[in-house]
């Protein structure tokens, strides 16, 4: 199987490294800077921008496209560039082709669901996005579901939780605090990159859910890693007690408001085995790293 992966950015050089032992894998940045690490996976590098048709046109011809592009933790003007028209004429200029790709594969995030207060979602729970971005992100889900049909490509959505791995541990968010009340559903880098792995070898599903096992309190999360790391448990504030300080955006804190906890069932059902199942193994290398230093 060829595979192009548009945004070979944290997620996709990953994704990249696990498929270039078993297929042919192009790997695809919008500068020139990222193209070196692209190539250290054994993929081949391409410079293009998913905006523009015409960059797209150096991408050979696929199999599988994944779109996996970041905005750049910008606002929802530079995230529907990047995620709704980017995505669609990466759709459109792919499909368009003589040989369109059997499968496009989405990358989204847990964000489209909105607020639950606590509760559980998965594949099949109505999304309610909350901010503008997040909206973003669910007509960007809709692009790659309904545009590909267009095209006869079978097209996926998997939706990722708070991503963390090398680079992303940010230990001392939680380790220095204070920390503020809420739920985190997390998923490893390598898993995140394995899921997308998995559907892209066989898994015929629209929408797929990547995260963890383990939905946790960010309260118990920061003592238990400040145990594990031989400090003190850092300060705690309620919701209210952030909200109050009154320095947060309208989007931030919705952010804030926002209390979900995310289910794996379906990803367990189909058959996918997890590197990392909870946040006690993947964090398990950083705090080692911690601890040592």
């Amino acid at each position: 199987m060829k595979v192009a992966i548009l945004g070979c950015g944290y997620v996709g050089l990953e994704l990249a490294r696990q498929l270039t032992a078993d297929h042919e894998v192009v790997g695809v940045r919008r500068s020139t800077d990222g193209l070196a690490a692209v190539e250290a996976t054994g993929a081949e590098p391409i410079r293009a921008d998913v905006t523009e048709r015409s960059d797209l046109e150096a991408v050979p011809t696929a199999d599988a496209v994944v779109f996996a592009t970041s905005s750049g933790g910008r606002g929802a003007e530079a995230a529907e560039a990047i995620y709704v028209d980017g995505l669609t004429t990466a759709i459109e200029a792919f499909g368009t082709r003589d040989r369109p790709p059997e499968r496009f594969v989405y990358t989204s995030s847990t964000g489209v669901y909105g607020d639950h207060d606590g509760g559980w979602v998965d594949e099949t729970t109505a999304i309610e996005p909350t901010t503008e971005k997040t909206r973003v992100l669910a007509e960007a889900e809709r692009v790659a579901r309904e545009r590909t049909a267009d095209f006869g490509i079978d097209g996926t959505v998997i939706r990722f939780a708070g991503l963390y791995g090398p680079d992303r541990y940010r230990l001392e968010r939680y380790l220095d605090g204070p920390v503020t009340e809420g739920y985190l559903n997390m998923i490893h880098r390598d898993d995140a990159a394995g899921v997308v792995r998995f559907a892209l070898e066989g898994i015929d599903e629209e929408i797929l859910l990547a995260v963890d096992d383990e939905p946790v309190e960010k309260w118990s999360f920061a003592d238990w890693l400040a145990d594990e790391c031989g400090v003190e448990s850092p300060p705690k504030r309620t919701k209210a007690d952030r909200l109050a300080e009154g320095d947060l955006s309208e989007a931030a804190e919705r952010r804030i408001l926002t209390s979900k906890r995310c289910s794996n069932e379906l990803l367990h059902e189909l058959g996918y085995e997890f590197h990392y199942p909870t946040y006690r193994e993947g964090y398990r290398a950083a705090i080692e790293a911690y601890r040592d230093a």
